[in-house]
């Protein structure tokens, strides 16, 4: 793994600041039965930064991204999130760590509106019990104005106002993986993850996605790691990517140096190994 030097934690082609590593991978090896999806991988994210995880399809990346989140605990290999080592988790208990994700394929509640799919954003930080909720009085009344008001602003954040009573399957593509990344915010979390949050859009909508995730990033302070295809978006938006083919990490660096890897360009070109 690279070391983090004072150069790495404050000069970046953005000019964000980073702090130290708030999610270390020491060698992954991710098994589903005699494939190997993950083969001893170790990269860092550094607090503040848009870390991107890119690579040809079949790569591993989804595969990196849910042993982050917790769906799949890997074989060999430490996770370490905020200094500390984690052990085996489900998702929602890294939920209440401070890690929340966007999916793929759109994973959203299609008969629920925009504002009640954003609400439950804020599961986990719900701490009234169930007889308080049903009631609806007390702490659970205090609790539902606030957690309301977080989603609000999350809304006009998104500039999704005029949907936030409608249906989200009657949306189109586009402001549904908008409402999405809102519900992942409404979590408030440490760490975001994205998994190819550009997909299916067009260049607008290309356009106003980065946007949000730079908003996110500058104004909120949340880091960020994402998964991409997109090497315009790349370019633009992240300050250092991590490469993987094959299940193995073939790359790491800043965008622009990444771009004259020639193991990067060999996999994406889909050169032969000799």
């Amino acid at each position: 793994m690279n070391e983090v030097n004072e150069t790495q934690l404050t000069d970046n082609a953005h000019g964000r600041t980073f702090g130290a590593p708030i999610m270390e991978m020491k060698n992954i090896t991710m098994r589903f039965g005699g494939v190997i999806a993950i083969q001893d991988i170790s990269f860092d994210i550094l607090e503040g930064e848009v870390r991107a995880i890119i690579g040809p399809n079949g790569a591993g990346k989804s595969s990196m991204l849910n042993v982050i989140n917790g769906f799949y605990h890997p074989q060999e290999g430490e996770i370490w999130f905020g200094g500390k080592k984690r052990s085996p988790m489900k998702p929602y208990q890294i939920a209440y760590q401070g890690i929340a994700r966007t999916f793929q394929n759109i994973a959203l509640f299609k008969g629920m509106s925009t504002l009640d799919n954003i609400m439950t954003g804020r599961f986990t930080h719900m701490k009234s019990g169930i007889l308080s909720q049903v009631l609806w009085k007390g702490a659970a009344e205090k609790e539902e104005y606030e957690n309301r008001e977080i989603v609000e602003k999350v809304i006009d954040f998104l500039e999704i106002q005029s949907i936030r009573k409608t249906e989200v399957g009657k949306l189109p593509y586009g402001l549904q993986k908008r409402v999405e990344l809102g519900r992942a915010l409404a979590a408030e979390p440490k760490l975001l993850l994205l998994d190819e949050p550009m997909a299916g859009m067009n260049v607008e909508e290309k356009e106003d996605m980065s946007r949000f995730i730079l908003d996110v990033n500058d104004e909120f302070g949340t880091t960020v790691a994402l998964i991409e295809h997109d090497m315009g978006v790349v370019m633009d938006i992240a300050d250092r990517v991590v490469v993987m083919d094959y299940g193995k990490k073939i790359g790491d660096d800043t965008p622009e140096n990444i771009l004259k890897n020639q193991a990067v360009i060999d996999a994406y070109l889909g050169v032969a190994n000799e």
